[in-house]
C-alpha cells in the first residue's frame, strides 16, 4: 500500500542542503562508492552464515567483528541477541538509531552457498535482510572515514527475530519498559531507492492443531480424525475470510505450515497449521482474527458430531505471534528528511506500510521508518532469492544523508 506525491516542508530541505554542503559531510557518500568490492565480499560472508529466528548467534558474531574493524570499540550484545554498536556524540543527549535484522527465514540446514549468473548472485536471505546488514555496516564506515561528529549518539544495530515466529523480539527488548531510551529509528528492509516505510502492516500468527487418540485407518475407523478436522477448519476459514478480505482496507489470510501423522494407513493423533493474517487496520485485522477463532470451532464440531466411536477431538488455538497495526506520519520529521534526502538524489519518494521492525516503536508513538537497502531484487523468501547492486550505493547515501539530518 502506497501514498504517492508526498507533501514537503521546505525547512528539510533547507537543513539537508546545508548538511551535504559541508566538506566533511561529502568526503561520506563518496566513500560509500568507493567501498563496494568491500560491501560485497561482505555480503558474501554474511549470507553464507545461517541465521534462523532464534539461531541468530553465529551471524551475529560476524556482524560484531565487522563493526569492530570498521572503527568502533562499543559493539555489545543484549540479552536477546540484538548486536548493538554505540558511536558517541559532541554532546550525548539523544539516541538516534540505524538497524537491520539478522535473521532470515531459513531452516539451519539450508544450504547458503551464493551463486554467481551474470551479474546477480543468488542465494536464500541474500537480499532479505544480509544486503539490509551490509546497508548499515557500509554507513558506519563512510562516517569513520570521514570522521564525522554527531550531536546524537547513532547506534548501529543487527536486531533479532523479525522473521517467522521471531514475534519481533529484538525490537521488543529494544524498546521495553526501562530500557535506554531511543529517540528516533531508521530500519532498512527491502524496497527499491524510493521505498520509505511509515506505517506497520499488522499481524497475528496462530498454531492450531487438533488431537485425538490414533488407531489403524480400517481397525479403529470411526474415530474422529485430526486430519479430516483441519480440512474441514481450512475450508471453512478460507469461505468465512472472504467477506473482510474483499471489502475495505487490505487484509489478507494464510495457511503457511500444517504437519501430522504417521504413516498413510494410519489415523493421526493430532494434525496442525500455522497461519497469518495481516492488515494495516487494527479493526480489520480483529475482525479476521474472529473468523479464524469461529472457523476452528466449527470444524472441531462437525469432526466430533460425525464421529462413530470413542472420545471426541480437542483443539488448541495457540497465538505464536502479534505485531500491531500502526499509523504514521508523513508529516513528522524523520519522514520529511527521509523523503528530502530521497529527492536530492532525483527519486521520487513512494511512501508505504508494510510489516517490518518498525511497527512496534511506531505503536509506540516514536519517530520510525523503514528504508531500502538498495540495488533490485526478486523471488524473497524463496531458494531462488537474489540481488542485483544496480545502483546499491544511492540507496546506503540516501540512508545516511537521512541519518545525519
Amino acid at each position: 500500500m502506497s501514498q504517492s506525491e508526498p507533501n514537503l516542508e521546505a525547512v528539510y530541505a533547507d537543513q539537508a542542503v546545508q548538511l551535504v554542503r559541508k566538506n566533511d559531510v561529502q568526503h561520506a557518500p563518496e566513500h560509500i562508492l568507493f567501498l563496494e568490492p568491500r560491501s560485497r565480499a561482505d555480503l558474501i560472508d554474511i549470507t553464507e552464515i545461517p541465521a534462523p529466528p532464534f539461531r541468530e548467534s553465529e551471524r551475529a558474531l560476524k556482524f560484531q567483528e565487522l563493526l569492530k574493524e570498521a572503527g568502533l570499540n562499543e559493539v555489545t550484545v543484549d540479552e536477546v541477541g540484538n548486536v548493538i554498536d554505540k558511536r558517541p556524540a559532541i554532546r550525548g543527549n539523544r539516541v538516534v538509531a540505524y538497524s537491520a535484522h539478522l535473521d532470515t527465514v531459513f531452516p539451519l540446514e539450508t544450504d547458503l552457498t551464493v551463486r554467481q549468473e551474470g551479474s546477480r548472485p543468488y542465494a536464500h536471505g541474500i537480499g532479505d535482510n544480509s544486503r539490509g546488514l551490509i546497508t548499515i555496516l557500509t554507513a558506519l564506515r563512510a562516517m569513520e572515514f570521514a570522521e564525522l561528529k554527531t550531536e546524537a549518539d547513532v547506534w548501529f544495530i543487527g536486531n533479532v527475530g523479525e522473521e517467522g515466529l521471531g514475534d519481533l523480539r529484538g525490537m521488543k527488548q529494544l524498546f521495553r519498559e526501562g530500557a535506554d531510551r531511543i529517540h528516533s529509528l531508521t530500519a532498512v528492509d527491502g524496497g527499491s531507492a524510493s521505498r520509505i516505510v511509515y506505517g506497520g502492516v499488522g499481524s497475528h500468527r496462530y498454531r492450531v492443531s487438533f488431537a485425538g487418540p490414533d488407531g489403524h485407518s480400517w481397525g479403529a475407523f470411526g474415530l474422529a480424525n485430526p486430519h479430516h478436522a483441519i480440512g474441514r477448519a481450512i475450508a471453512l476459514f478460507d469461505e468465512q475470510a472472504l467477506p473482510v478480505t474483499r471489502e475495505g482496507p487490505k487484509t489478507s489470510c494464510n495457511v503457511g505450515s500444517l504437519g501430522g501423522g504417521t504413516s498413510v494407513n494410519s489415523i493421526p493423533f493430532e494434525a496442525w497449521i500455522e497461519l497469518d493474517m495481516r492488515s494495516g487496520n487494527q479493526e480489520e485485522l480483529i475482525q479476521i482474527d474472529a473468523v479464524i477463532q469461529s472457523a476452528m470451532q466449527q470444524a472441531l464440531d462437525q469432526e466430533n458430531t460425525e464421529r462413530k466411536t470413542a472420545p471426541e477431538l480437542s483443539l488448541s488455538i495457540e497465538r505464536v505471534g502479534t505485531r500491531p497495526a500502526a499509523t504514521g506520519d508523513a508529516a513528522q520529521p524523520i519522514m520529511q528528511r527521509a523523503m528530502t534526502a530521497t529527492q536530492a538524489f532525483g527519486i521520487t519518494p513512494d511512501l508505504q506500510i508494510s510489516s517490518t521492525d518498525a511497527n512496534l516503536p511506531i505503536s509506540k508513538g516514536i519517530p520510525v521508518i523503514t528504508m531500502s537497502r538498495g540495488g533490485r531484487g526478486g523471488n524473497s523468501h524463496s531458494p531462488e532469492e537474489w540481488w542485483d547492486n544496480n545502483d546499491g550505493h544511492i540507496s546506503i547515501q540516501i540512508g545516511l544523508i537521512t541519518l545525519l539530518t
